[in-house]
Order: structure tokens, then C-alpha cells, then sequence
């Protein structure tokens, strides 16, 4: 907690790694919420301090302007002295003047906060004005359905439903800037003042919701004003809506839902008809309700959906009014790390705080967010919906319209022409020539599309991130990505042609190279950034790959380690060298397929079985390998043997059917514990990068022993990872006389290993072992990328002998 006070009071960048179980969340909690006190405190007082010397000001100023006088006789330098003079004390009113504004908005804000904390009566009144509304919106839609008048409007050349099929005359955001002759920080004035602020994000809404739960429960539960951010996915509450299912669904029908509430206008500013649904919670009085709820008690996700339901009011929207005021923003990942969902989200880091948890995948999740592939067939999809469009309304759309729809339909046909197809003709029956993979920079790629001459910037408008990246409702969403990914710079990213045997299993990908690019911006404007998680080793990537290429210096960089709170007796990490047979373990992809290397694999977790009671976890590098080493062992027996000591189980690979198994997996152990017997738990056979080697809980006898088979490399032939190898070798130097590139494939493996092993130890009693299965594990280069915490107690046995162990579990359990 101090460490983290000092790195936000001194304004750096904090790497802190807390292992599961040390009350990281509790921590940064504390710690963050302290410093916002103390910092709001002082605040108070350097403002009381320049206000209560506003009066002397004229005494002052008139003593100025007597030694001005007297300057001036001294020729041109007290000219410039004078004129210096009265732009200082301009500034000083400037300021006094802004410091009481902030004063009296901040008093009002505290006035309404506490009336609605304590006046149980504006609530009823509130909930009494929203029946009433209710009764009146009800009447006029009667009103309105007894007066409508039948027969077609024969001025019409279109159907009406399909009036709002037509576009808005469409502007760039260039050209809406010339047009309006306003900068971008024109309406700021417009908008309620945003206080200082903490933006705490992590990867999933579960995540989320369990800090929150944490920090109702903390000392500052009562007192911090707290919004939660979230998706329409998970804050909508027209069940209309929310109906749908698809994110991008529920986005649309959100948006167009709006549209019909405020109406749309022709050109003589005559209103069109408009018979389409409105949505009923998008209340600006009533979300302004919501908003001062929300401010008022902390609320979690679930607790503002309840509230917008009973209030009649959007949580995606109201929330997002809370923000100015809020002291703590609890967000996804996405909102923060994307720059137009920010924008679009009301969120602004000048001067703020930003706390991102779970960080140890933050450069995928930053990579990911900002790549996008599409497929053959969204590309001939989205050209023929496009084009009949266009030929429907073209009489009706304005021509600045159509020449932006043809750009795209241009666009279009090239990309599926460089795939090598024909967007006129079927993409399932069209064959490719040349199939394979190839990589071009983003330059190269324009050329050779020739469409080096579109200006992308105007086509496109700025695209949110969704939380998962979800399949797109509509093939033109994806494009949209695409082309608003090909504005990055051209050293920044490459674009892969995937040519595969017909157009609609080829595809076009953008792969963005420098992660640093995107959060540059947020280090930029935040006072302080905390990079925050469980396991953060190694933390070297983030460093070199975040850190540094984007501009950060070393001396503002804090990294901070806590060790665990279990006793030093209660993990056994093992480095084994060699199996029961002296087989020198390496799982190497030529020795691993070895029948004897997997024999004495199928012999070393016998013996496991034997000694180790409750779970063993055994993770292997990869579903293929994991496949190939269970169908070796029923050929020869082994599953059999073990299967009389531990029942087995195996990971799924569909998502869906996690749950059943780790049920299954734990309702077995828990019978084998209470009944006893032969069988004395169960083995679950898991895979590096799986559904169960992250947010899994292993704790007690769920995971009394986590194996590691071998080191999960990568796959380097794939061409994303040899593009990205490429591109740190050409612009990182060499650490230790390693090249980025082998230290990147290093980092990779180790982080996989770090998050696997990590599932056991969870709380202050817990005990395991983890042993890991390979001699190359003992190279000092990759032994320093453990954890701390495990490093320091981990021995390394060249030879196979396990009375250790055995020693071990007798005295824990």
C-alpha cells in the first residue's frame, strides 16, 4: 500500500505483482482510495489558501502599479515589465475566478448527493412522477391510434418503413471541424467538470464485480462515489432488446431506437413520419435520477441493472452521465484501451489515475483490440448488400453520399480481387490459383489493391471496441474495422493475405506489431498508471514492448513485488531432470513424441498418484500432444493403473462444458476424501493457454500437485509470430546478448507457465506442489522468469527420487 501511495503521489508508471490470496484487491483498494483523500484534502486547502488571499489583492495591485510607475521612467525594460505585470495578476483573477466556479458546482453537487442519501421522500416523489408519466404516455398512444388517418400518403414515391433506410448527408470528421469552424475542445464547456478520478479496469465483468463487492465491503464503502461501466449486452434492460442476444444486435437496435426518439429531419426541416419503436428507458430526466442514485451507495453491475429496471431509466447511458462526478470508474478492458470507445464513452485521463488488474495479458489484449481480420465471403456479402442499396435509393441520396458508397464498393472489389476472386461471382464456388499465406506492410498493401489514392480517414468514422469481439451482425461492421486499421502507420502494422482453396475460406487480417502505439495516449495523460496482477513475470515485455517504445523513461518506471502470505513449508516447487528410468526429461517437439519419453511421463505421475492425495492437475503444452500422450498410454496400459488410484479427466475443448467437469472433478475428490478406499482423488489432464489455465480456482484439495510437461513454446513457424519476432529484432537492442525476438518467444513460453502453476497456492493455508517436468527449466535465463515467490523455494533434482514428497504431503496433511 505505501509503495503504491508514493508511485501515485510522485505521478510514475507501477508494475505490482500480488500473488492470489495476498489481498491485492484490498490493497490497491486501500492504498489508491488513501492517496484520492489525501489529494482531494490538499486540494481544499491550496484553494481556502488562494481565496482567503483574494482580498488583498487590490492592495497588492495597487503596490504593483506604483512600482510599475516607477519602472516605466526606466525606459523599454519596464514597458515589458508592466505589460508582464498585468498578464501575471489577468492569470491570478483567471484562476480565483475558476477555483470559485469549481467551488459552488462542487457544494451543489454534495448538497444534492446528501438530500437524496437522506430524503427517503424525494425517492416516493420521483417514483410517484413516474407512474403519472407512465399514465400520460399510455393516453396519448390511444389518443394517437384513434386519430390516425387511413390511406397512403401519395406523395410518397417510398414505403414509409422504409424512410429511415435513407442516409443523413454523411461528413467526415474533417470536414464537420472546417464546417463548423469549432476545435475539438469547444463543447468541453458544455459538460459537467470531471473531478479527479481512479479508472480501475480488468479483463472480465466477474473481475469487475468482485473488486466492487471488495470496495463496498472496505472502510470507504460508504463515502466514495463509484459507477460501473459496462456493455449494452450487460446493462440493457429492454427485454426487447436484450432479447436478441448478439452484442452487435442489441448495439444496432440501441442506436436506432435513439435515432426514432429524437426524430429525424428533411432539408426544408419539414419532420418526416416516424412510426418505429422509441425505447422507453432512454429518460434524460429519469437517467439523471439513476446517475445520482449511482453516485449516492456503490452499486455493482447486477445492483444498477435492478436499479435502471425499478427506476425506469438506462443504466448503459445513466451510468455513463456519473462519470464526471465519480471518484472510482470500474471498466472492461476495452473501454479504456480503445481511444474511440473512451472518446464515445464520456471517459477522459487528463490528470486521472488508471489502475488496469489482471495485466499479465495486457499486450495481447491491446494487440487483439486493435486487429481485425475479414473473411472472403463478409467482402462479397457486404459488396452485394451495398450495391443494391445504392441501386435502390440512388435517386434519393445525396451525392456526396454516393460518392463515398462507391469508394467503398470500390474498395470492396479490390480486397476480394487481390484474394483473387470476383466479387459478381459466387465466393463459395470460386477456387483460388495460388493458395498460401503472405505478409505485406500496410503501404504495400494500398499499392497493391490500388487504393492508395482513397483517403481511408474520411470513409470510415471511428469504430467502438466491443468487451469479446463478437461475429458481426452485419459483414460491413467488420470492414469498417478493417479500414479503420489500415490508418495506422505503416512501421505499426502488416496486413496477412490468407489465400486458402476458395474465396470464402480466404481472408484478409490486420496484425498490429507496436501495442505501445495505442497506450502511449493513456500513459500521456494520466498522472499515474498502475500495471497491476497476480503473476507478472516475466515483466521484461512489458518494459521493452509497452513501457519504453512508447517514450516512457526508465526512472519513472516503479516495479513492486510482494511474496506470498503461505508459510515457506507449505509449497514444494521441483525442477525434475530425469525420470524414474534416468530418462533425461525434454519435451522438446523432436523428443517429445519419443515412446519413452512419454513411458516415463505415464511412470513419474504413477508414482504422483501413489504419494499425492486429493487433485493432481497435469498440464501439457498442447491439446494435440495431450490427445496424442492419452491414446500411447490406453494402447499400453498405463490409463488403467492409474485409473485405479485416481479417476481421470480431461479438458474440454468447448467452453460450454468446463462447468460440468470441474463439478464432476471436484465432486469426486470431495467423495474420495469423506469415504476413503483405493481411490484417493482424481487426475485432470489439462492443457497451457486452455479454458483451465487461467480464472480457474485449484485451491486445497482441488490442487494438491500441478504438473507442467515440457515448455509451451509457441508455435514460431506461425507468420504472425515471425512478423512480430522481425519487428522487435529491427527496433529493440539486444538484453544480455539475447535478440528481442529470442527473448520474446522466452517470455511467451514462461508466461503460460506462470499462469498454469499459479492455480494451486489461493489462500493463506492452502499447500501444494508443483513440479516441473523438464532439465531446461534449471537454465538460469529461464529459472529467473519464475515468480519470486516460487523461485526462492524451488529445488532442482537431477535425478528421480519423490520420498521428498512423499515427506511433504504426510507432514501437511
Amino acid at each position: 500500500m505505501a509503495e503504491l501511495y508514493r508511485v501515485l503521489e510522485e505521478g510514475k508508471v507501477g508494475i505490482f505483482e500480488s500473488p492470489t490470496g495476498t489481498g491485492k484487491s484490498l490493497s490497491l483498494i486501500c492504498g489508491a482510495l488513501s492517496w484520492l483523500r489525501d489529494f482531494e484534502e490538499k486540494k481544499k486547502q491550496e484553494e481556502a489558501h488562494l481565496l482567503a488571499d483574494e482580498p488583498n489583492g487590490h492592495d497588492k495591485q495597487r503596490q504593483s502599479s506604483c512600482s510599475t510607475e516607477a519602472s516605466n521612467c526606466q525606459g523599454s525594460t519596464g514597458e515589458l515589465d508592466w505589460i508582464t505585470d498585468f498578464v501575471q495578476k489577468k492569470e491570478e483573477r483567471d484562476m480565483v475566478n475558476k477555483l470559485k466556479e469549481e467551488q459552488i458546482r462542487r457544494k451543489k453537487r454534495e448538497d444534492r448527493l446528501e438530500k437524496i442519501r437522506h430524503n427517503v421522500q424525494l425517492k416516493y416523489a420521483s417514483k410517484r412522477k413516474r407512474l403519472e408519466d407512465d399514465e400520460t404516455e399510455h393516453l396519448l398512444q390511444l389518443s394517437k391510434q384513434m386519430s390516425t388517418e387511413l390511406g397512403p400518403d401519395v406523395l410518397e414515391q417510398l414505403d414509409r418503413s422504409e424512410e429511415e433506410l435513407i442516409l443523413a448527408e454523411y461528413e467526415s470528421d474533417e470536414e464537420k471541424k472546417v464546417a463548423s469552424g469549432l476545435d475539438e475542445d469547444d463543447d468541453d464547456d458544455l459538460e459537467e467538470e470531471h473531478v479527479t478520478k481512479i479508472y480501475y479496469c480488468s479483463r472480465t465483468h466477474s473481475q469487475l464485480a468482485q473488486f466492487v463487492h471488495e470496495v463496498q465491503k472496505s472502510p470507504f464503502g460508504e463515502e466514495i462515489r463509484l459507477v460501473s461501466l459496462g456493455s449494452r449486452q450487460n446493462l440493457c434492460v429492454n427485454e426487447e432488446v436484450r432479447c436478441l442476444g448478439a452484442v452487435q444486435l442489441i448495439n444496432d437496435r440501441c442506436m436506432e431506437m435513439q435515432k426514432n426518439k429524437h426524430g429525424r429531419k428533411e432539408s426544408g426541416g419539414k419532420k418526416r413520419h416516424v412510426s418505429r419503436a422509441v425505447c422507453p428507458f432512454y429518460s434524460y430526466e429519469q437517467m439523471q435520477f439513476l446517475r445520482d442514485e449511482v453516485l449516492v451507495k456503490v452499486k455493482d453491475i447486477e445492483q444498477l441493472v435492478a436499479l435502471g429496471k425499478e427506476t425506469k431509466a438506462c443504466p448503459y447511458y445513466g451510468s455513463r452521465f456519473a462519470i464526471p462526478a465519480a471518484q472510482l470508474v470500474v471498466l472492461p478492458y476495452q473501454m479504456l484501451l480503445h481511444e474511440s470507445t473512451r472518446c464515445a464513452s464520456g471517459i477522459k485521463l487528463k490528470d486521472q489515475v488508471v489502475i488496469i488488474d489482471e495485466a499479465h495479458n495486457l499486450i495481447d489484449t491491446i494487440t487483439c483490440i486493435h486487429s481485425t481480420e475479414v473473411s472472403g465471403s463478409q467482402l462479397c456479402c457486404a459488396h452485394s448488400q451495398l450495391l443494391q442499396y445504392m441501386d435502390r435509393y440512388r435517386k434519393r441520396l445525396k451525392a456526396k453520399n454516393l460518392m463515398y458508397i462507391k469508394q467503398i464498393l470500390y474498395l470492396l472489389e479490390r480486397f476480394v480481387s487481390i484474394l483473387g476472386g470476383n466479387v459478381n461471382q459466387n465466393p463459395n464456388t470460386q477456387s483460388i490459383s495460388q493458395a498460401g499465406t503472405e505478409l505485406k506492410s500496410i503501404n504495400d498493401f494500398l499499392f497493391q489493391s490500388q487504393i492508395d489514392n482513397i483517403n481511408l480517414f474520411k470513409v470510415c468514422p471511428p469504430v467502438e471496441a466491443e468487451d469479446d469481439q463478437p461475429k458481426m451482425a452485419s459483414p460491413l461492421m467488420q470492414i469498417e474495422r478493417f479500414l479503420s486499421a489500415l490508418t495506422s502507420a505503416n512501421q505499426d502494422g502488416r496486413v496477412i493475405l490468407n489465400r486458402q482453396g476458395t474465396v470464402t475460406q480466404s481472408s484478409l487480417k490486420f496484425l498490429l506489431l507496436n501495442p505501445a502505439v495505442h497506450f502511449a495516449k493513456v500513459l500521456k495523460e494520466c498522472r499515474a498508471v498502475i500495471i497491476a496482477g497476480g503473476t507478472m513475470q516475466p515483466v521484461s515485455d512489458f518494459r521493452e514492448q509497452l513501457l519504453s517504445c512508447a517514450g516512457v523513461d526508465a526512472d519513472r518506471v516503479v516495479e513492486f513485488s510482494c511474496g506470498h502470505v503461505i508459510p515457506p513449508d507449505n509449497i514444494l516447487p521441483i525442477i525434475l531432470c530425469s525420470g524414474p528410468s534416468n530418462q533425461q526429461l525434454e519435451f522438446t517437439y523432436q523428443k517429445r513424441d519419443l515412446p519413452q519419453m512419454m513411458d516415463e511421463l505415464g511412470r513419474i505421475l504413477g508414482n504422483l498418484c501413489n504419494m499425492v492425495p486429493g487433485g493432481v492437475v497435469c498440464f501439457f503444452p498442447s491439446y494435440e500432444y495431450e490427445k496424442q500422450v492419452y491414446t500411447h498410454w490406453e494402447r499400453t496400459g498405463l490409463l488403467t493403473r492409474l485409473a485405479t488410484k485416481k479417476k481421470l479427466f480431461q479438458e474440454p475443448k468447448k467452453a460450454n462444458q468446463v462447468e460440468q467437469v470441474l463439478a464432476e472433478y471436484s465432486k469426486c475428490i470431495k467423495r474420495c476424501s469423506q469415504v476413503g478406499g483405493q481411490m484417493t482423488g482424481a487426475l485432470l489432464f489439462s492443457v497451457v493457454g486452455g479454458k483451465m489455465s487461467e480464472g480457474i480456482n485449484f485451491s486445497d484439495d482441488l490442487g494438491r500437485c500441478v504438473v507442467m510437461v515440457g515448455m509451451p513454446y509457441p508455435n514460431i513457424r506461425s507468420p504472425e509470430l515471425q512478423e512480430k519476432m522481425v519487428y522487435l529484432d529491427r527496433t529493440l537492442p539486444r538484453t544480455a546478448g539475447q535478440a528481442p525476438s529470442r527473448m520474446l518467444i522466452e517470455n511467451l513460453c514462461m508466461k503460460a507457465v506462470n499462469q498454469s502453476i499459479g492455480r494451486a497456492i489461493r489462500h493463506q493455508r492452502d499447500f501444494a506442489s508443483i513440479l516441473l517436468l523438464d532439465h531446461r527449466y534449471a537454465r538460469p535465463s529461464i529459472f529467473n522468469k519464475l515468480p519470486q515467490w516460487i523461485k526462492e523455494r524451488t529445488e532442482i533434482k537431477p535425478t528421480f527420487g519423490l520420498a521428498f514428497a512423499r515427506r511433504f504431503f504426510q507432514a501437511l496433511s
